[in-house]
């Protein structure tokens, strides 16, 4: 039996302290494709689309894919974006009569009217396909998981790695469990456990530490029939919604009886991350304590340098100068650095030809309180053109990315990528593409968490992690929490 299949992705990671709205236009400089053009261009990569396709050739569905949007993470979603992205999911819904729903989502939009950005989509399109209907999705296992996502869908699966490597995995997961729905097999529901904590103590980290032995109970667990998935949420800090925090998802089958409540399974991974919430892994260096180690460093292998406060992949503007100004004060050299997220200074340099010594001002304009303001630079123009990058690494390999104008800025040693639109690093081909030799270099200064390590830890000698004061500090006492309920770790002791 063929199956009639609606599916749609609607991604957005939102930093509600970011100060600059994400319109429309920031989900083109991503991407904002058809359905047809997502599929051509999305369906054989690291993607729940690619994933979900597996599934539908595999059971001969008929699928309709209404599109794939998506913005880099920065301020509350336009109410304008957020109605134009929904709508033709919606008419679609209406149109004909669907065996299933699968749609891709982040799970931690935030709206300029609704805190809950995900759950306002599930919420609009119960009301057009009714309360039974099968409807599963994917999550970032940074979602902010509120109870309403799970009333409405019956399926959530995250993303069981982080750096996530195993995307188009889980979209294959997911796929399955809504075919298995859509048979009567199993008659799906989610369970959600919560604790007051802005975040997981490492974000949610899987590579070590305690999420790995988190995600082997929860493998042990999906081996019983009744539990279909256990998803485990390190959360989005830098949401000021008040359903912020970590969560466990248990999807389980209700017709299928085991030994312990699903519910229970999920309060006693949730009580893990709560009673551990103080082993943290990570070491945040200042930005003069990062620059020491590196005018020092003689590893033979290149001294990663990631600054999280400004990683652009959790919504910080990307063009914080303290790093980059204490690196140069220290004389750092045989260095790169990006990527500095300035679209002036990357417009102006693509008037200048390549060779030419040229002096500006760069970065810190966006809110110089986060991060330090500009800084005054001259340096030899290396390249300069269209930012269009095709990913090779864990991550992003076969999907293409954009950064805008570009350009790479020689000061003093040091290679700056400068760009236009932000990305965080997450693969060596987001320098390799522009000339700069990441694997050559002795030193490597990048804005991401976490995520770089699947394509950077493999050529590092050693990594090391700063806090640059930038809007993604994890000095959360800094930031202007009005909505999250309180008492909450860590603002509340």
């Amino acid at each position: 039996m063929s199956f009639r299949v609606l599916t749609a992705e609607i991604s957005h990671e939102t930093n509600t302290f970011n100060i600059r709205p994400t319109d429309l236009a920031a989900f083109r400089d991503r991407y904002l494709l058809d359905g047809p053009t997502a599929i051509a261009t999305r369906g054989d990569a690291n993607t729940e689309l690619a994933g979900l396709l597996d599934v539908a050739r595999l059971h001969d569905w008929g699928v309709t894919h209404i599109g794939s949007a998506a913005a880099g993470p920065g301020g509350r979603v336009t109410d304008d974006a957020f109605d134009t992205l929904c709508a033709p999911l919606l008419t679609a819904a209406a149109e004909c009569e669907w065996d299933g729903i699968l749609l891709m989502l982040h799970g931690a939009m935030v709206t300029a009217s609704h805190d809950d950005g995900e759950g306002e989509i599930l919420r609009r399109l119960r009301a057009v396909v009714g309360p039974d209907l099968p409807i599963a999705v994917t999550l970032d296992p940074h979602a902010n998981v509120s109870p309403e996502m799970c009333d409405c869908a019956q399926i959530l699966v995250s993303y069981t790695t982080y750096p996530h490597v195993d995307i188009r995995a889980t979209g294959r997961r997911v796929a399955e469990l809504l075919h298995r729905a859509m048979t009567g097999e199993i008659r799906p529901a989610t369970s959600r456990a919560h604790r007051p904590m802005l975040e997981e103590a490492n974000g949610g980290r899987t590579d070590l530490g305690p999420m790995i032995e988190r995600h082997a109970l929860a493998r042990a667990a999906e081996a019983r029939p009744d539990i279909l998935a256990v998803s485990i949420n390190g959360a989005f800090p830098c949401a000021d919604v008040a359903f912020v925090g970590p969560t466990v998802l248990v999807t389980y089958d209700r017709g299928t009886d085991g030994p312990t409540p699903p519910q229970v399974i999920a309060e006693e991974i949730a009580d893990d991350m709560w009673n551990r919430r103080h082993e943290a892994l990570n070491t945040y260096l200042s930005v003069g304590e990062a620059a020491a180690i590196a005018a020092t460093w003689t590893g033979g292998s290149p001294l990663v340098i990631a600054d999280y406060a400004d990683n652009p992949g959790s919504g910080a503007y990307g063009d914080s100068t303290n790093l980059l100004a204490a690196l140069l004060e220290a004389g750092v050299t045989d260095a790169c650095f990006g990527p500095m997220i300035d679209a002036e200074a990357a417009e102006r340099l693509q008037r200048e030809r390549v060779g030419a010594t040229v002096s500006l001002s760069l970065g810190g304009q966006t809110d110089p309180r986060f991060g330090g303001g500009p800084i005054h630079v001259t340096g030899t123009l290396r390249w300069r053109g269209d930012g269009a990058v095709v990913g090779n690494g864990p991550i992003l390999g076969g999907q293409q990315r954009s950064f805008g104008a570009t350009a790479v800025l020689r000061v003093e040693g040091i290679d700056i990528l400068v760009v236009s639109i932000a990305h965080q690093m997450l693969d060596l081909a987001q320098f390799e593409t522009f000339e700069i030799a990441p694997r050559a270099c002795n030193v490597i200064a990048l804005r991401s968490m976490q995520h770089f390590r699947a394509a950077f830890a493999p050529i590092a000698g050693r990594i090391i992690i700063c806090d640059s004061g930038a809007l993604c500090t994890v000095n959360y006492g800094t930031l202007d929490y009005e909505n999250v309920l309180r008492p909450i770790f860590p603002l509340d002791t």
